[in-house]
């Protein structure tokens, strides 16, 4: 099946050098043939010694940053963490350990693992919503096309953001974040059940299937992927969301 054309829906400090002192001269050497010795005394400029030449020619080493991971970075590896550990399982400790960081690089970016959470499914869930919206909202298109694209272009974002919609789908709304994050999810559904339900009403879809039911097979098999797709997967994601949306819609008759 062809699809309408859609559109996708983010201090150096100098090395310090150590002063050189006359404490360094030899205990035996006067006051006067030290000064005698001095460029000054001289009036010739003193050759440098080897560790000068050294010094001058050698760039000098910044020092290191904070250790760790910037901030994207930090939570694409976390929400990987949650998802193969379990968010309730998941101490701090344990995120810090598998990231090989210290605990205090990632309070440098988070306060909490609950904020990190938040973080971590947040982009999943402005995307899928985005998504949903953007295509829902498409004119001069039918109800039916419109929740084509809508179901193709929510495989690409979970594709795409697969990790932080694997989370979201297994939050069960054990904190106030988790029953907010259950929520969006419920919003988005229900923009999808609208579709259906015109696509209904058009004549698009039948209608011996309530919309409710209609809305969680194409879900169904929309968040089936997270379980199964990885990156080393052989086809890539437009195929994927085609192959999907061609079976919802069409079967796999030939």
């Amino acid at each position: 099946m062809r699809m309408p054309e859609s559109s996708s829906p983010t201090s150096t400090s100098p090395a310090s050098t150590s002063p050189t002192s006359a404490s360094n001269a030899s205990s035996s050497t006067t006051p006067a043939e030290a000064a005698a010795t001095t460029p000054a005394a001289s009036g010739k400029a003193a050759a440098p010694t080897p560790a000068a030449s050294a010094e001058a020619t050698t760039p000098k080493r910044s020092r290191r940053g904070r250790p760790g991971y910037d901030r994207e970075t930090l939570i694409n590896k976390a929400t990987e963490v949650f998802v193969s550990r379990g968010y309730d399982g998941t101490s701090m400790d344990t995120v810090a350990r598998e990231l090989g960081i210290t605990k205090s690089a990632i309070y440098h970016h988070v306060k909490s693992k609950e904020e990190l959470l938040h973080l971590a499914i947040s982009r999943g869930i402005r995307a899928l919503d985005s998504a949903v919206e953007t295509e829902s909202l498409r004119e001069n298109l039918t109800a039916l096309e419109r929740l084509q694209l809508a179901v193709h272009a929510s495989v690409v974002i979970l594709i795409e953001y697969h990790h932080s919609v694997t989370l979201l789908l297994r939050v069960r709304g054990n904190s106030p974040l988790e029953r907010e994050a259950l929520e969006a999810r419920r919003n988005i559904d229900a923009k999808v059940r609208a579709l259906v339900e015109s696509a209904i009403a058009e004549g698009g879809l039948r209608s011996d299937f309530t919309p409710g039911l209609i809305t969680r097979l194409l879900f169904g098999m929309v968040n089936s992927i997270t379980e199964w797709y990885r990156t080393s997967y052989p086809v890539d994601p437009d195929t994927i969301a085609e192959a999907v949306t061609t079976m919802a819609f069409q079967g796999l008759e030939a």
